[in-house]
């Protein structure tokens, strides 16, 4: 499908789940557009009493007053100039973008990190940059060409929510510029292309002979988890510092790695919450011989 240009594009249908697609949808809709439809992904069960929730995405489009499907098919019940896609989650198919043209807020550089955790992948491999392409939707895999792209530089410390609230700012000045003063000609993309599967819960235990930079990286993605007195341990806040030791031997509130050592700011023993290191330390009294594991 053809992308209309801006002057007829008013009415758009908005595809997307997660927390991060939210503040694009809220844009579109302060800066005048009609969105007649959201597609977001079904409601999940979340919690401890196993309650369906809505995504996100569904919850704000909710709360606007916006039509809000799961069901991809009812995108052919609604008029519409234009789709656009921030991380919806799911694939779409040949008879959806046959009928209409759609734009996607990726947020990596491509062809490196297509798929669902480009900015996590990033941080992860240590990446001295990383970006945003408003691209256009294929059937394929983020494969599309691009027609916005800007760079940034990863900060060292700078964790996963706080790359991706950049980024997102970025993903909605290019949208609104693309609606505003025309997409132009798309560059297809050119390079090796990188998949970015889904960070898994195993890839975030950590593993204390690895370098106290790459253990830091899992922290800033989030989830980062260890063990002591057999129990998990979660990680939220490090720093990395100077030392050299045991891999997983506590210093005070450092942990030392296979190489370097970690700074512990902000941890949560398993059954409790979050709470600074010192705090934890105070609590817990390691013995010389302890470790995290």
């Amino acid at each position: 499908m053809t992308i209309p240009p801006p002057a007829e594009i008013r009415r758009i249908a908005y595809l997307g789940t997660p927390e991060l697609a939210v503040a694009p949808l809220t844009a579109l809709v302060e800066a005048g557009f009609e969105v007649p439809l959201v597609v977001s992904r079904p409601d999940t069960r979340r919690g401890r009493g196993g309650a369906h929730q809505p995504s996100p995405v569904k919850a704000a489009a909710q709360a606007m007053g916006l039509p809000v499907t799961d069901d991809l098919a009812d995108l052919a019940r609604v008029d519409v100039d234009l789709g656009v896609v921030v991380a919806y989650g799911r694939i779409i198919p040949a008879t959806v973008l046959d009928r209409l043209a759609m734009v996607n807020i990726h947020f990596s550089l491509l062809p490196r990190w297509r798929g669902a955790a480009p900015v996590e992948r990033a941080i992860l491999a240590g990446d001295p940059t990383t970006g945003v392409c408003l691209m256009a939707v294929e059937e394929g895999l983020d494969t599309g060409a691009v027609y916005r792209r800007d760079e940034v530089t990863i900060d060292p410390d700078e964790t996963l929510d706080e790359l991706r609230e950049r980024l997102v700012e970025i993903g909605i000045e290019q949208l609104l510029d693309a609606m505003t003063n025309g997409l132009g000609d798309p560059t297809p993309q050119v390079g090796e292309p990188v998949h970015a599967a889904k960070v898994t819960n195993e890839e975030r235990r950590v593993d204390w002979t690895r370098s106290a930079v790459d253990i830091h990286r899992q922290v800033r993605v989030g989830g980062a988890w260890t063990t002591f007195r057999d129990k998990r341990f979660k990680i939220h806040r490090t720093a990395v510092v100077d030392g050299s030791g045991e891999p997983g031997a506590l210093d005070g509130e450092t942990v030392h790695a296979g190489s370097g050592a970690l700074l512990l700011i902000e941890v949560q023993p398993e059954g409790k919450g979050r709470q600074p290191a010192t705090a934890w330390r105070n609590g817990a009294r390691p013995a010389g011989d302890e470790r995290l594991v």
